[in-house]
Order: structure tokens, then sequence, then C-alpha cells
């Protein structure tokens, strides 16, 4: 692969970088304010990023994995506040299965561990009580519903209403994640598939689409990493003790060093699983993508908590920003599986597990 970025490609990064920095959280109290908020939705919706993988006249998407972990990746270095991610993966899953693109503003359903799609249960409702991943605004979610009959048949899409009043604080708008609110759907909510909107997808296109989800989970580990490194670092030139900048201490000097390794690094694999999605089969794209994820996933918690460490007393207060950093890298560390479920993924596209002495 190529890891030089087009001229398109890099106008696309310079675009998203600066919405995010004229219209991301600069503080704590910006997660309060609804004009800025409004603003940074509508500049999104404009941006037409949302819709990157939606179908193109050959059947592909618009636009390739790279393309969207380089907003995903921008956008949350500047702790964007819009949705991004779910209504992107709602769209390339309509691809995926055939349906048209929809009007209605939507989201992806995932299991309370946030381990992968909600699957339907046999009596028409969700099994378990489930999450809306990124939903603000949202008004309903697609899942991949399990199916009934041959293993070999195909996944259905449905469509599943929210049934959440936008502004119903007490259900949608919590959770570890400050910058992106989700809603809960309640155990066995109905699932009512849309006429017209019910489509097969193979095996091959399932892993495929989780292959994406897993890559843009990952460029927005590496874009919370980069903000709350960029975060710390900035702190530490200009926070004074004994007479002296912090940032001349070798021990702090040493913390950045290593939660910068631990960035690019995080950089590269997460940049080869983006690649991957459309580049490679798609189970050695799904092995690319659990492989970055595991590693990502372990570099984000810990960069973030270098940030906390490094300022301090007040790192550990809530008017500090690295804790915002921090719960988006918790929370995007745990979509579609932790680093043991990643990890558990990559051995099974190599065909090994237990039998093979590996747990």
């Amino acid at each position: 692969m190529d890891v030089r970025l087009t001229p398109e490609q890099a106008a696309l990064r310079d675009s998203a970088a600066q919405v995010a920095s004229r219209l991301g959280v600069h503080a704590v109290a910006d997660l309060e304010d609804g004009e800025r908020a409004a603003k940074l939705e509508a500049a999104v919706v404009a941006s037409g990023w949302r819709e990157l993988r939606t179908r193109a006249e050959d059947g592909g998407p618009w636009a390739s994995a790279v393309e969207v972990a380089i907003v995903a990746e921008e956008l949350a270095r500047g702790l964007a506040d819009a949705p991004f991610l779910g209504p992107t993966m709602a769209a390339d899953l309509r691809r995926l299965a055939g349906a048209a693109p929809s009007a209605d503003a939507e989201t992806i359903l995932v299991r309370p561990d946030l381990g992968g799609p909600a699957h339907g249960a046999g009596d028409g409702g969700v099994a378990g009580p489930a999450v809306a991943l990124d939903a603000r605004g949202a008004s309903r979610a697609l899942l991949v519903p399990a199916t009934v009959g041959d293993a070999g048949s195909p996944h259905r899409i449905g469509a599943v209403a929210l049934a959440l009043a936008p502004d119903d604080a007490g259900r949608r708008g919590h959770g570890v994640d400050l910058t992106r609110p989700s809603a809960d759907v309640a155990a066995h909510a109905p699932v009512r598939p849309l006429d017209g909107e019910s489509h097969g997808l193979a095996d091959d296109d399932c892993a495929r689409w989780l292959s994406l989800g897993l890559a843009v989970a990952c460029a927005d580990l590496v874009g919370t990493m980069s903000g709350a490194l960029t975060l710390a670092a900035d702190y530490a030139r200009t926070r004074r003790q004994y007479g002296v900048a912090i940032g001349s201490f070798q021990a702090v000097q040493h913390m950045l060093a290593d939660a910068l390794v631990a960035l690019e690094g995080s950089r590269s694999i997460a940049l080869h699983a983006a690649w991957a999605v459309d580049a490679l089969p798609a189970r050695d794209a799904l092995a690319a993508a659990s492989a970055a994820k595991a590693y990502c996933a372990r570099a984000g918690r810990s960069v973030c908590e270098t940030a906390i460490q490094v300022h301090g007393g007040i790192g550990n207060t809530w008017e500090c920003l690295a804790h915002v950093f921090l719960r988006r890298a918790v929370l995007s560390a745990e979509i579609f599986g932790g680093v043991g479920a990643s990890l558990a993924r990559v051995l099974a596209a190599r065909g090994l597990g237990d039998g093979d002495g590996l747990r």
C-alpha cells in the first residue's frame, strides 16, 4: 500500500481539520453550547461526509475507507460532537444490502457490550437491551437480525424505530463518552422492518462492513490520542514549576515520548486497516482491522491516561479537557469488541483456535 495521501485526500483532511478546529470542543463548557453544536452539525451535513460510503453508479461506495478514516481522525482530534460513525456505518450497511439510501437520520444498533451488531430475537424484538451508537438526532437504527434457516442463508438488514424523543435526556445522551450521545433501546423492543427495506447480506459483506467499523473506530482512537497528546504537550510547555516549564523535566519528556511512539504506531496500523477494507479479500480485511483495533484500543487508553498524568492534580478535575479525550477513547476501544474480542477475531480469521492451544 502507498501511505502517501493523494491531493484530494489531503484536501479532505484539511477541510475536516478546519471544521473540527473551528467548531469542535475546546473546553468542557463547550459541550453545553447548543449554538456551537448546531453549527457543527450543519457543517457536517453540508460536507456530505456521512454519505462517503453510499452507493455509486458502479455499485461501490463513493469513497474508500481511507477517506472515511481521514475524516474520522480529524473529527476525533477536535472532539467534534456531531454524529459520524453511526450514520456512516448505516449508509454502508444499506449499500452492501442493496437498499436505497434513506432520507431519515439513521444510526446502528449494537449490544450493551458493544461487541457487534445487535441481533433480532425470534419474537420480533431486540434480543436484550441494545444501544444505538452515536445517535444524536437519529430517528431509527439499522441492525443485522439473526437468520432462521440454513447456516448458509444470508443475513438480513432491518430498520428499527428508536422510539425516543430527541429531547429525552433521561434515555438519550448519557454514557461514558460526552461527545457522542447514544440512545437506549429496551429489551424486546419491537423490530419493525419497513416495506422493501429487508435485504440479504452475504457473509463476506458482513465481514467487510465490520472491517469498516473497526477501521473507523481505530481512526477515531488515533485522532483522540493526537488531540490528547497535543493538549498535554501544550500544558507541559506552559505550566511552570520551580521556575521552569515542566516539559523540561526528564520524567515528563519520557512520558510524552512514549505516548508519541504509541500514537505513531497506531496511526500506521490504523491506516493499513482502512486501506485493507476495500483492497483485500473480506477475511483478510477483517483480520487486519481486528489486529489494528487491538493495538489502537490499548494505546488509546494509555496515551489519554498519560495526558491526565502530565496535567497532575488538575488533570483529575472536571474542568480539564483531558478526561473528555479519555472518555471518548474508552468507548471507541470497545466499539465492535475490545482487545480480547479483536484478538480472538484475528485468530478465527486465520483458522486458529482452542484446538491449536490458543485461548
